[in-house]
């Protein structure tokens, strides 16, 4: 059974980014039908890196992970449909939490959640951090995981 791949943009054989790029598209534009730029220029910034899991030759989650100015993030995460419910997605959290800890213990880790998936990321220790908002007419909420004590 392969682990997850973890690699910036720049690293990625260009098929796999493809994949990669696939399946977030078929999930946050396709799927859930919110047109809007999903690649957003933010997969090259430096230090952003992508993880994902692949199964056969496809890639059938990811994530990606960012450096804010106050934070580090996770966002885009999404997992095939024909690959739910194998616990992929929260494979990928756990070791994108750890990468974020690795990379930057003192900072807090944010990201912006689908409402209906506040308790999931909450399995994870994330807490709402900010009131509700629409983006692309889908509910998010803000949620945190805090710095750990040392």
């Amino acid at each position: 059974m392969p682990e997850f791949r973890r690699a910036a943009v720049s690293e990625i054989d260009p098929l796999t980014l493809y994949r990669i790029l696939w399946l977030r598209v078929s999930v946050f534009v396709v799927e859930q039908k919110a047109a809007y730029p999903e690649v957003d220029g933010r997969d090259i910034e430096p230090g952003a890196e992508l993880l994902w899991r692949e199964e056969a030759g496809a890639v059938v989650a990811t994530l990606r992970i960012l450096r804010d100015d106050a934070a580090m993030r996770i966002g885009r995460v999404a997992t095939a449909e024909s690959a739910r419910g194998r616990g992929y997605a929260a494979e990928l959290m756990r070791a994108a939490i750890a990468r974020c800890r690795e990379r930057s213990p003192g900072l807090p880790i944010a990201l912006d959640a689908q409402t209906q998936l506040e308790h999931w990321y909450g399995r994870f220790g994330f807490l709402r951090s900010g009131g509700p908002y629409e983006e692309d007419g889908i509910p998010h909420i803000p949620m945190t995981l805090e710095v750990q004590p040392q």
